[in-house]
């Protein structure tokens, strides 16, 4: 993300000027943008001219407009974020109050401008803006006849390409058909790796399956890398990384970033940090469930007692539309900071973050037991995936 402009008062009124440059930057300025925020930027306006002999055309014009945020769609697949709102600017095009929807596109500027900029918010501008926080691992989940080539970002993983085909059986004394069909299985899989993972930028492609698919898969490639003389894949061979995975699909990726051999590899990565986290709160919760609790009410608490070390929370609270709610969940994040405790912001868009909004979205690990914590019912009120 390309920072144009910033200015925010102490109160935390202002505006941040923002070129999205990748997909990555589409999903944080997603986050970014509440409803009731100010977005100003260009777009397309169908304009309707009646001409002296009443006669009447339409053209499209472009034009900068600023609208009042009252409607928030992402597109994940086209990589474009809708707003739609009422026009707050006088405009040549475009009347006051008049309803219309912003497409932010990657590489356009835009606006946001907000009564308040809380600690979060401004956070995520700078993490945003970090050009150390782009994607650079890929992985291959396959098991035989599926595959997903994903990449994995800092805040979310993106499925590039899902192969789905029959590979036929291996049958008595007849395998050349099975083995036919798992050559073409084999070639897909690398032209998707070839289209979709750029080598320049990854440094590490998890090859993950259960059994041998990936072994005969490696050995695969790089036959055919050798009798083609593909230079891409024989001078980033290095860079392939083979582990055991349960299953062929998306889910996988969770059981695949906890292996030693890829927290290695990966282990500066937010993605791999998340997950490991998680991992620690499972197993607290299994051994000593008095320092490991989920929920708002029971977090709340702990963080009072400034018990809290990690708070593990999802992107998700604060997208949430009530502004009362948003702001509890900002202060007490803000509580857990000055405490001195760590803060994990997971991303809704991870595997793990999908796990933690089944435990309510937030979940800490704490510095001391507070068995008092557990004879303590959670009303249930926490439950509120937005």
């Amino acid at each position: 993300m390309k920072l144009v402009s910033r200015y925010v008062d102490k109160d935390g009124e202002g505006s941040v000027a923002l070129v999205p440059e990748n997909t990555e930057d589409m999903w944080h300025a997603y986050n970014l943008i509440s409803e009731g925020d100010f977005v100003s930027c260009s777009t397309f306006r169908k304009v309707q001219m009646e001409s002296a002999t009443g006669s009447s055309n339409s053209y499209r014009v472009r034009t900068t407009l600023k609208i009042s945020v009252e409607n928030i769609d992402f597109d994940t697949q086209a990589c474009v974020l809708r707003l739609k709102g009422r026009n707050v600017e006088e405009n040549k095009y475009v009347k006051t109050g008049a309803y219309h929807t912003l497409d932010v596109e990657q590489n356009r500027k835009f606006i946001i401008t907000k009564a308040k900029w809380d600690s979060i918010s401004l956070e995520r501008v700078d993490i945003a803006c970090d050009p150390a926080q782009n994607a650079d691992v890929a992985a291959v989940i396959m098991q035989e006849g599926i595959a997903h080539i994903c990449l994995i970002t800092s805040n979310m993983t993106i499925v590039r390409a899902k192969i789905d085909q029959v590979i036929p059986r291996k049958r008595k004394g007849n395998v050349s058909q099975h083995e036919k069909g798992l050559a073409r299985f084999y070639e897909s899989i690398m032209q998707g790796i070839l289209r979709h993972i750029n080598f320049d930028l990854v440094k590490c492609v998890i090859l993950a399956s259960p059994g041998f698919v990936k072994d005969q898969f490696m050995d695969y490639m790089i036959q055919q890398a050798v009798k083609f003389d593909n230079k891409l894949i024989l001078e980033n061979k290095s860079k392939f990384l083979l582990v055991h995975a349960s299953s062929g699909f998306k889910h996988s990726l969770k059981e695949v970033l906890g292996d030693p051999a890829v927290v290695s590899r990966i282990s500066d990565t937010k993605a791999a940090g998340e997950v490991r986290v998680l991992e620690a709160f499972y197993t607290t919760l299994q051994t000593d469930p008095a320092r490991a609790f989920y929920g708002k009410k029971h977090v709340e608490k702990a963080a009072d007692a400034q018990a809290v070390e990690t708070l593990l929370i999802s992107d998700k609270l604060f997208r949430c539309q009530d502004i009362v709610q948003r702001k509890e969940y900002v202060e007490l994040v803000e509580n857990v900071k000055d405490s001195g405790g760590d803060i994990k912001i997971f991303s809704s868009l991870h595997v793990s973050g999908e796990q933690l909004d089944q435990l309510t979205g937030i979940a800490a690990l704490l510095r001391f037991p507070m068995p008092e914590l557990e004879d303590e019912s959670d009303d249930g009120s926490d439950l509120e995936n937005d």
